[in-house]
């Protein structure tokens, strides 16, 4: 990791400005049972059911390894986790110009100077570029290089097919007390 996950985002665009905004940016999202601490010291939920603790424990851990599988395939193509998890921000953005160093940051949960130290590795190692914004040459806009274009597709499938080895846990954990599973902050 980069830099420490709580720290706060900058505004998109407001490279070099110091604009500090309320965590998490963009958007506050609405809390969620851990969030907004609705299970009390004993473990137990206010509406009276008990969690599934092994359920979630299976969860977390199977998460974990995700986790660290994850990493390993990123060394396996030659990036740091830090440097995948940028690829993919980048490829993801919705807006086909790229996204700034500030909208990086707020996907990654980095400040936005770990996102410039990030980029600018990524940058040296021939993955990323920085491109002015056709609009406004203030903005700088973070595009993939070919290299990196290939560097993520080497690892898009094989994440995609591993997550769907996940569904089955969370599937469990979430129908253990027949809810169905409801879009929150994450999705």
């Amino acid at each position: 990791m980069v830099g420490p996950v709580d720290e706060a985002p900058v505004a998109p665009g407001s490279e070099g400005v110091s604009v500090a905004l309320p965590v998490p940016y963009p958007a506050e999202p609405d809390p969620t049972l851990a969030g907004s601490a609705d299970v009390c010291q004993s473990g137990g939920v206010p509406d009276g059911t008990a969690p599934d603790f092994a359920a979630l424990l299976a969860f977390r851990t199977a998460l974990r390894r995700f986790n660290r599988w994850s990493e390993d395939q990123a060394r396996a193509v030659g990036l740091t986790h830090a440097q995948h998890q940028l690829l993919l921000c980048i490829k993801g953005h919705d807006d086909p110009r790229g996204p700034t160093i500030g909208e990086a940051a707020a996907y990654l949960l980095l400040r936005h100077h770990s996102a410039v130290e990030l980029t600018n590795r990524a940058q040296t190692g021939g993955l990323v570029e920085r491109t002015r914004d056709d609009t406004d040459a203030r903005v700088v806009r973070l595009k993939l290089t070919p290299l990196g274009e290939e560097r993520l597709e080497a690892l898009t499938q094989l994440h995609v097919n591993e997550l769907k080895q996940l569904a089955p846990l969370l599937r469990h954990v979430i129908s253990s007390d027949g809810a169905d599973l409801q879009h929150g902050p994450l999705g």
